[in-house]
């Protein structure tokens, strides 16, 4: 039974720093834009050495606003203008409200499974303790109910920015791909998953040995 929750632990520490991880960094999709490497993940987008938000991309050309042109030269402005400008015709394109709940779709069920994760991980070390006052409760199955719901949440995450990308922001642009961020999302599906099925595991070993243990 603790050989399981072990495991399971482990695995669960693992896939939660990798959902961190995903959801915090700007690595999700690679292209090319106008000759220059750009890439995005869920809260930010990268043009050359410059990073942005998401938010900027549907109003005014990022860098264009008050304050951010200070610095620069005019030729600068000018090709980081042709290049913001064909960027905010792209983005415009895909309708602010459709991008809109794409990226909180995708972002909501993230940060619910690394809720969902760090929930378990909580209820998984209280597993190794015996209290006589949770003995109603069984924390090896609500720990791994609780991993279930995190992989379920950020398989949904996954299928959302899967289904946009390749459907229709891989048509906008020529030259793309997926990267290593949105890669370690698919890890910390594998390695919530094995962490459920391990504390599924020690709870019905547990369970045989309670039945089987005369009263």
């Amino acid at each position: 039974m603790y050989s399981f929750m072990g495991g399971g632990l482990f695995c669960a520490w693992v896939g939660t720093i990798l959902l961190v991880v995903a959801t915090a960094t700007d690595h999700w999709m690679q292209y090319r834009l106008s000759g220059s490497f750009a890439h995005q993940g869920l809260w930010r987008y990268c043009l050359g050495n410059k990073c942005y938000l998401q938010t900027d991309s549907i109003g005014e050309p990022p860098g264009q606003g008050p304050g951010r042109a200070w610095g620069k030269s005019r030729a600068d402005l000018g090709a980081q203008g042709h290049l913001y400008s064909r960027w905010r015709t792209l983005r415009l394109k895909e309708g602010k409200g459709a991008t809109q709940a794409y990226w909180n779709a995708t972002r909501a069920f993230m940060i619910l499974s690394a809720l969902c994760a760090i929930s378990g991980i909580i209820m998984g070390i209280m597993a190794f303790a015996h209290q006589p006052t949770f003995s109603r409760i069984s924390r090896p199955f609500s720990a791994g109910i609780m991993f279930f719901s995190s992989t379920l949440f950020v398989v949904l995450a996954l299928a959302i920015y899967t289904g946009v990308t390749v459907s229709f922001l891989g048509r906008r642009f020529g030259d793309w791909r997926f990267s290593w961020s949105y890669i370690l999302g698919w890890v910390a599906v594998l390695m919530t998953f094995f962490a459920g099925i391990f504390y599924m595991c020690a709870y019905r070993v547990h369970e045989c040995r309670r039945l089987s243990t005369p009263r």
